[in-house]
């Protein structure tokens, strides 16, 4: 076994994620540049120092996560989510509306959701649970600061009725933070919750294989109510999504089946 496979099991075993699951190429080449970074001749000394120093593991897991995000990345998808997918979520939803954004990364991408629906709903008519893996980033969404450039595609009066700007820093406000649930979950190995309406997951699956796809595409089908919709990123369209039990809406948002 070479250094490299002997490394990946050793961090699945300290970690639970499984970095077989990942594209090898990108993975690897992200991992080599940080080791190299950080002094290291091989993974397995590597992974000695990470095992001593706890500060070497966070951010080896932190640069392994995939952490860009941005408010309303890719605004025209958000748009189309507002007057397209929204009404009839919330007409179909049974009084509240469930709402998952998975991988959230630093969290712009859960509290989006929040100010989205705060124009169309009450606090007491939607819930949002944000999950990503690692706990850095986490604690980092919770915080809720966020430098300016994460803010340039949101709408004005969100940015002016949500944020608080301090130097260069953009802090966003409590009313909006207390809407959103941060939890920590790997989605190629943890159970997933059931019964949400909308699943926000996007620009992440593309680093995954396509053995990890099929099984994460499976496992949100699972988690939607029947007629809830999945959003995916700009460059994730799945292909044959009736192999996974959708239909596609639109571009980039589809349909679990009537069931």
């Amino acid at each position: 076994m070479n250094d490299y496979a002997i490394f990946v099991k050793k961090f699945y075993l300290k970690s639970g994620i499984d970095l077989n699951l990942y594209k090898e190429a990108q993975m690897k080449r992200r991992m080599i540049a940080l080791r190299e970074k950080k002094g290291y001749a091989t993974f397995i000394e590597y992974f000695k120092a990470m095992e001593a120093d706890r500060g070497l593991y966070d951010e080896f897991l932190d640069r392994m996560t995939i952490n860009v995000s941005e408010f309303y990345r890719n605004p025209v998808r958000w748009q189309q989510l507002e007057t397209d997918i929204l009404p009839e979520l919330i007409r179909k939803s049974q009084g509240k509306l469930r709402v998952w954004s998975a991988a959230c990364s630093t969290g712009e991408e859960p509290y989006s959701l929040a100010m989205l629906l705060s124009k169309h709903l009450s606090p007491a008519q939607f819930t949002i649970m944000a999950t990503d893996l690692d706990d850095v980033v986490i604690e980092k969404a919770k915080q809720g600061k966020y430098h300016e450039r994460a803010l340039v595609d949101l709408p004005p009066d969100f940015r002016q009725r949500y944020f608080t700007r301090r130097g260069d820093d953009y802090y966003i406000t409590e009313d909006i933070k207390k809407l959103v649930t941060f939890k920590k979950h790997n989605l190629l190995a943890d159970v997933y919750e059931r019964n949400f309406d909308l699943i926000v997951c996007r620009n992440v699956l593309i680093y995954f294989t396509e053995e990890a796809k099929e099984k994460v595409y499976k496992s949100f089908h699972r988690s939607l109510r029947s007629g809830g919709i999945l959003f995916v990123g700009g460059t994730e369209q799945i292909f044959q999504p009736k192999r996974y039990g959708y239909k596609m809406k639109q571009s980039f948002f589809y349909e679990k089946f009537e069931e």
